[in-house]
């Protein structure tokens, strides 16, 4: 088949590896320009500089609306588009233009966390799985029928940045077996189950920010959540923001008021955390590792030399 591919940043740059193996014909490759977006700087293969290697023309738009992109995909008359990690929608006019469609590359098992960002969410909200799926572009992001899922398991200490490098090397087989099978005419789509969907917004800095209100399991997926090079989770002290970069739940429950620095235990500091810590039933976040604003990284314990006062929102 002649294919069209649209992607960008690591995730493209693999799916487009996996077309210029096969025996299948890439015809021309769209990308994004470079992003200085926090998320964007991570995970920055350039899938331009993968395609002008090979001899692959490339278009950069940050949005497909202009009519020169869409004549240039007329004239290269694929059979497939393929897209991984492409940020905005594709209209019909485009994806709808080749004879088998737009195959669409996303890292979840849809129909849940469509969107943005669905490892980090993923792991924030305690999933035994994730995964990769290869599905039929239509005109709602994220909704069109399955072709293909591969999932790998979530282990109690993974952080984000293992389940990114897990669920990437899903992209070259499911990609390389989903074409072969549309290709031979042996496709089975299932729809979705939109009863399960749901669609997660793009990761900003608020979003990295500790709520001590939250339990100190959810914490704990916090941080591992936004592990390097992610953004980290953050927190302030003593009006200096710092970064949490390993935490576990304590063993021991302590009760007061969430945030407060309360004591060692083991290796780490306890903060107490959970709307409901006032009880004394739950357990507190301890913390074991930390990184000031001028990127000094320091055990805890090194960190907080005293116990008492509260770690905030805000300075």
């Amino acid at each position: 088949m002649r294919v069209v591919m649209f992607g960008y940043q690591t995730w493209g740059h693999r799916t487009l590896q996996a077309l210029l193996e096969s025996r299948h014909e890439v015809v021309l490759v769209v990308t994004h320009p470079r992003s200085e977006h926090a998320y964007e700087r991570i995970w920055g293969d350039s899938v331009a500089d993968l395609a002008e290697k090979h001899g692959v023309p490339v278009l950069l738009r940050n949005r497909p609306d202009d009519e020169e992109l869409l004549r240039a995909i007329e004239r290269a008359a694929p059979d497939l588009i393929v897209a991984n990690n492409w940020r905005t929608w594709l209209p019909p006019e485009i994806f709808g233009l080749p004879p088998n469609g737009t195959l669409n590359i996303h890292d979840s098992l849809l129909p849940a966390y469509a969107g943005f960002s669905p490892l980090i969410w993923a792991l924030i909200n305690g999933e035994t799985e994730v995964g990769v799926t290869a599905h039929r572009m239509n005109t709602e992001l994220d909704m069109g029928d399955i072709l293909l899922q591969r999932s790998v398991p979530v282990g109690a200490t993974d952080t984000a940045t293992d389940l990114f490098h897990r669920t990437v090397d899903l992209i070259a087989p499911i990609v390389t077996d989903a074409l072969d099978l549309i290709a031979s005419g042996r496709a089975v789509w299932t729809p979705q189950d939109t009863s399960q969907s749901s669609f997660f917004h793009k990761r900003s800095l608020e979003d990295s920010r500790i709520d001590w209100s939250w339990p100190a399991e959810a914490l704990e997926r916090l941080v591992r959540a936004q592990s390097d090079p992610y953004p980290n989770a953050f927190t302030h002290h003593r009006g200096e923001r710092i970064r949490i970069l390993s935490a576990t739940v304590s063993k021991g429950r302590y009760g007061g008021t969430p945030g407060r620095v309360f004591i060692r235990e083991g290796d780490g500091v306890v903060i107490v955390a959970g709307a409901e810590a006032r009880s004394g039933h739950l357990p507190g976040l301890v913390v074991g590792r930390v990184r000031t604003e001028d990127g000094t990284e320091l055990a805890a314990s090194d960190y907080f030399r005293t116990m008492g006062g509260y770690l905030t929102a805000g300075p």
